[in-house]
């Protein structure tokens, strides 16, 4: 993992609380997009921060990765990011119901939304993402579609305490009801990498009748390619996992992934920043009743993998 980065995006400043008392009090607003994990997905939604930061360079937006993937360092994220008095600030929050408390003083404090994983219990005015129960239930039918014939499936995850975890296995389970599928289990790995490669490599050495593998966050489903590619049980064990890792991609290319259910990282950045501003502006009437901004999902297979990945070079490589 890496060390905590803080990122400065254009149109940021180089130095806060160097600049005379004159000048501070001109001082651009700042902006937080905290993350939950070092990993590719969150390199999509940077672009979309840097769109937004384009179109408004009178903010300081920032991309905060946290060094480890906890609820404690992400409280001393926000901890810091409060000392600094920032106008407002996007989270995927890990452990939602423990971060009550902080998401609580930030809401106070700034402006505060939740994206990619969210934190309803809290004073958040809005989560921006997925609508993770619908995408679990997307992931459940083309489980049902790589396995007709039924059998042993397992779940990875880095954890079962994200919403979005829990709400992509209660979508699962609705879709695979009353059928021929049984989830033997879900392994959980703390969004260690290594970790999520063991929890695959045991999984196919321990289960040797488990038919399919399905990877909940944007790293398992590579592990687990790769781990399935090394047994050789390429065909034999079915996978499908969520979102748009290169790996993910290559394997939906060459066969071993039936399928991924990818969502718009980029529009959680840029959603989020543009949202945050409307906000510290003073609009807040565009908010819907339900406090919800739901970002559709897709489904990538082989017939459209090749469109996609030009899409995903493409989005890459712009700044």
């Amino acid at each position: 993992m890496k060390r905590r980065d803080f990122h400065l995006l254009a149109g940021g400043s180089l130095a806060f609380g160097l600049a005379a008392p004159a000048v501070r009090a001109q001082a651009r607003k700042s902006l937080a997009f905290v993350v939950n994990v070092s990993a590719d997905f969150w390199t999509i939604a940077r672009r979309g921060i840097e769109k937004a930061n384009r179109e408004h360079p009178d903010f300081d937006m920032e991309m905060i990765i946290p060094s480890q993937a906890s609820a404690a360092e992400q409280r001393r994220i926000l901890d810091e990011l409060l000392a600094r008095k920032v106008a407002g600030v996007a989270i995927s929050a890990i452990n939602p119901a423990s971060q009550t408390d902080v998401l609580n003083r930030v809401a106070e404090q700034s402006v505060l939304f939740t994206t990619d994983s969210d934190a309803p219990a809290s004073k958040r005015m809005l989560y921006i993402g997925t609508d993770n129960v619908a995408a679990g239930r997307r992931a459940g039918e083309q489980m049902k579609q790589a396995m007709p014939e039924g059998g042993r499936a397992m779940l990875f995850v880095g954890t079962m305490d994200a919403d979005n975890a829990r709400e992509r296995v209660q979508g699962i389970r609705e879709a695979l009801q009353g059928g021929n599928i049984q989830i033997a289990d879900i392994r959980t790995d703390e969004s260690d990498f290594a970790r999520a490669r063991r929890n695959a490599e045991d999984a196919l050495s321990r289960e040797r009748d488990l038919k399919m593998m399905v990877g909940l966050w944007a790293y398992n489903t590579p592990q687990i390619y790769q781990a399935v590619r090394e047994a050789g049980r390429q065909g034999q064990v079915k996978i499908v996992g969520f979102d748009e890792d290169a790996l993910t991609l290559r394997g939906v290319a060459d066969g071993t992934i039936h399928s991924t259910v990818v969502q718009q990282p980029y529009e959680f950045g840029y959603r989020s920043m543009k949202g945050l501003i409307r906000v510290v502006n003073g609009d807040r009437g565009w908010i819907p009743a339900g406090k919800q901004d739901i970002v559709e999902t897709k489904v990538i297979d082989k017939t459209n993998v090749g469109e996609f990945q030009s899409y995903m070079r493409g989005l890459l490589r712009s700044s």
